[in-house]
């Protein structure tokens, strides 16, 4: 089964998927620990690993190798940000043909300029509606695969309003899109208009402290979303265990007792030790005879 298939059976099944945030192998094989049945690698916490914040400054090759990173650490299908697909119509279709030869079941492509922002961020700019559906006509022509989903985000809500919001995620429903991404809806009641109003599945963004209203995801699934994401809670977790760590072992001069108390040998069974150890064995156990 491709991932794009395992991820439309999810849906499926499920209802809705909840896909937390990834942004490097280690919190990918966490979240697959965690039995979560999706990962999402978000642009954000790529950007942050790189050291540098949501503005559109990573390329699409940097991307697309996170990603392939990603989607080789686990088993679950991931669903990539792929920004605005950098560039116009040309550059969507080969950054889809590098993302689903990466292996991730799906990307969002975003109707931004470039260099894009963080959805949860002001002062955004945005592409024509006519640039904008080329685009995803564009990213569903390049698939390979007819299970690589093409997930259709739009930013408008924040500059043109809620119903060009809606309008243009159904129009890049009728392009050929899979799934609707109508990013940052700013109350709760647009929370629940979005899968009424958009005909098509929906993924809801769950950003803490950011521009939408929190919903559990119970309260999602129940509005209708079919995928809730969750990119920031794993790398904002990380910046506030580190600063904590570092404060510590600065006041008490030693090595302070971290959040996940791990041995060298626990902190690597987490990151697939069980499977690498058998292999020495394995390769090392027949010998071939020596010739008579």
């Amino acid at each position: 089964m491709s991932k794009g298939q395992h991820l439309k059976e999810l849906m499926q099944a499920d209802g809705m998927v909840v896909a937390p945030g990834a942004y490097d192998g280690m919190t990918a094989k966490l979240i697959q620990q965690a039995d979560f049945s999706c990962v999402y690698m978000t642009g954000g916490g790529t950007s942050s690993g790189y050291g540098y914040p949501d503005y559109g400054l990573l390329t699409m090759s940097e991307m697309v190798e996170n990603a392939g990173r990603i989607a080789d650490a686990v088993d679950l299908p991931v669903i990539s940000d792929a920004d605005n697909g950098y560039g116009n119509e040309l550059n969507v279709f080969r950054t889809v043909r590098a993302f689903e030869k990466a292996g991730v079941a799906a990307v969002h492509i975003e109707d931004q300029v470039f260099p894009k922002r963080c959805g949860h961020l002001d002062d955004k700019e945005l592409v024509s509606l006519d640039d904008y559906l080329a685009k995803i006509r564009a990213a569903v022509d390049a698939r390979r695969g007819p299970d690589f989903q093409i997930i259709a985000r739009t930013d408008s809500r924040a500059k043109l309003g809620f119903s060009e919001a809606v309008r243009r995620c159904n129009a890049a429903l009728q392009a050929g899109a899979d799934v609707a991404f109508l990013e940052a809806p700013q109350t709760i009641e647009e929370v629940r208009a979005v899968p009424k109003e958009v005909a098509g599945p929906c993924l809801l963004n769950i950003v803490r402290g950011g521009k939408t209203p929190e919903v559990s995801f119970a309260e999602a699934k129940e509005m209708g979303y079919g995928i809730s994401i969750v990119p920031g809670l794993l790398f904002i977790q990380v910046i506030g265990a580190c600063e904590q760590a570092l404060v510590a072992m600065k006041a008490e001069g030693r090595h302070p007792v971290p959040l996940a108390d791990l041995s060298p040998a626990d902190a690597f069974a987490r990151v697939g030790a069980a499977e690498w150890d058998p292999r020495r064995k394995q390769y090392r156990a027949a010998r071939p005879r020596a010739a008579e």
